[in-house]
């Protein structure tokens, strides 16, 4: 029993040892530069060296997507390195729209294939 929760506990460690960063946590709203337009910004920052695209979406508390417009909706990102993304959204949907999510995208031809797919999100500060 305790060699079980052993190798679980090493899973779960390694698990996060291997997956990606976004901030902030709880990014808020802000005017953006069209009426109507809300902008907010997020960073990624990519710790796995077995994935270089991460995809962008912001979903209601549900779990249901929510139109949006970023820089890209897919970004690649190269292993240690980070990125800004500016992500806008309909003044409209701002009370619906809770999270901001990034998943990690797993190339079908790479040399190399992960099993694991991370997804962080952050909760959007109401």
């Amino acid at each position: 029993m305790i060699k079980r929760i052993v190798v679980f506990l090493l899973l779960v460690l390694s698990f996060q040892s291997i997956s990606h960063e976004m901030v902030p946590t709880y990014p808020e709203w802000e005017r953006g530069i069209y009426p109507g337009v809300l902008k907010t910004t997020i960073e990624i920052f990519n710790k796995r060296r077995d994935v270089e695209y991460y995809e962008i979406g912001v979903f209601d508390q549900d779990w249901r997507p929510i139109n949006f417009v970023a820089d890209y909706k897919v970004i690649e990102l190269k292993y240690l390195s980070s990125a800004s993304i500016n992500i806008y959204i309909a003044r409209e949907n701002r009370d619906r729209a809770e999270y901001i999510c990034s998943r990690s995208k797993i190339r079908k031809d790479a040399d190399i294939r992960s099993v694991i797919a991370s997804r962080i999100c952050s909760r959007l500060k109401k």
